[in-house]
């Protein structure tokens, strides 16, 4: 595959419309079987609290591929992603009703590189907070 997106129709400050990620406690409970990370502040929240947390959280990673899943539908091809990094800021609280919590992801053209590569800024917010920072990714276009 190849990504669908031509890097002579992209230009610097073109942004990327929000895509909505909802999760529930079910999502996290597979990323759980999934990754192999069954910290139970994923999915009790009977102990989430008792270390201190406002409820059941999503995986960092869980986030993470959120946003990067942002990326690759924008592209076109997973594999036109050459780089990708993010730092968490917040959580993303994942209480037990039919709602869950909704990562909301949305992204910004920031440069235009050689060799038909871009640099995409990503924000993720879940409600009011923002739980990814420097939220990069480059993509290479065709």
């Amino acid at each position: 595959m190849t990504a669908t997106v031509k890097y002579d129709q992209v230009e610097v400050g073109q942004e990327l419309a929000p895509v909505d990620y909802h999760v529930r406690r079910s999502n996290l409970v597979m990323y759980a079987g999934a990754s192999g990370d069954f910290n139970q502040i994923h999915w009790n929240e009977r102990f989430a609290k008792m270390v201190g947390l406002p409820d059941v959280i999503a995986h960092g990673m869980y986030t993470m591929a959120q946003a990067g899943r942002f990326v690759t539908d924008w592209a076109g091809d997973p594999g036109a992603v050459v780089d990708y990094g993010v730092r968490f800021s917040s959580m993303v609280v994942v209480p037990d009703d039919d709602q869950g919590a909704t990562i909301t992801v949305s992204g910004v053209i920031e440069e235009k590189l050689e060799d038909k590569r871009v640099v995409v800024g990503l924000v993720a917010r879940s409600g009011e907070a923002q739980v990814l920072s420097k939220a990069r990714a480059v993509v290479q276009l065709t």
